[in-house]
């Protein structure tokens, strides 16, 4: 009868092998006989199978199934490899130097990119009745004209809003949160610090901030990507007095 480190093994194969990321149709074998995910073994078994499956997959690459679990069953069973550690390591290290390579290209290729589109867009925008233009290339309409005072780069404020790439992707809103954000101007992007000082309390702008005032090259995130230009409706709530600082007891 087979142990519960025997039965661990063979479901991690089995799972492993199921959840591998797509290969080429070449490379594709018959599908594995679905295990029955009837005991807590068999379920993290395939528990673990999906995290190593998904993370194979974010690799971008084919996977040779067959060498995969050739590798994985000699692990499993304290078997000799065909490569040693030292040939592993230099096959990992060569396949991640290519894939760190491509993806600065792409990377590159796509700053240009949406550069380019970004200026675009500026041009055009510039034209628009109610758009204003800012000696920095910021752009700014105003949806809503408050009344109070306007805040300094020093100032901590308190606002609401929403910010979308040019494709309309939302990345951010405090709105859909359902609280307002507060934080120095001094410590947002450029674009923010700019912009929120041309705004008298009670106000709602719109603004569209060409890259260098927003992420840059660098980017945030996985959804604003590099030199993206930025739109983002901002509603000025209030300016925050910094709580002032008591004096010991004597």
């Amino acid at each position: 009868m087979n142990s519960k480190g025997d039965m661990m093994k063979k479901y991690i194969v089995i799972a492993a092998v199921a959840m591998l990321a797509a290969c080429s149709q070449q490379q594709k074998a018959e599908a594995p006989k679905q295990a029955a995910l009837d005991s807590e073994v068999a379920k993290v078994s395939y528990a673990i199978g999906m995290d190593v499956g998904k993370s194979l997959k974010g690799l971008g690459t084919d996977i040779d199934r067959a060498a995969f679990t050739e590798a994985l069953n000699a692990q499993l069973d304290n078997a000799d490899t065909r490569l040693t550690a030292e040939e592993a390591g230099k096959a990992k290290q060569a396949f991640f130097q290519k894939r760190a390579a491509k993806q600065a290209e792409e990377r590159k290729a796509s700053a240009a990119k949406n550069k380019a589109e970004g200026e675009k867009f500026l041009s055009e925008n510039a034209k628009k009745d109610g758009v204003t233009t800012t000696a920095s290339g910021l752009q700014y309409e105003v949806l809503k004209m408050g009344d109070g005072a306007k805040p300094v780069a020093t100032d901590k404020v308190k606002v609401h809003y929403r910010g979308t790439t040019l494709d309309g992707t939302e990345f951010d809103s405090s709105y859909k949160r359902g609280q307002p954000i507060s934080f120095p101007l001094n410590g947002v992007i450029k674009g923010w610090t700019e912009g929120v000082q041309l705004m008298p309390v009670g106000s709602k702008f719109k603004f569209y901030i060409p890259s260098n005032l927003a992420y840059g090259e660098n980017g945030a995130g996985a959804t604003i990507a590099p030199n993206s230009t930025l739109i983002f409706e901002v509603e000025l709530l209030g300016i925050e007095a910094e709580k002032p600082v008591e004096s010991p007891a004597k």
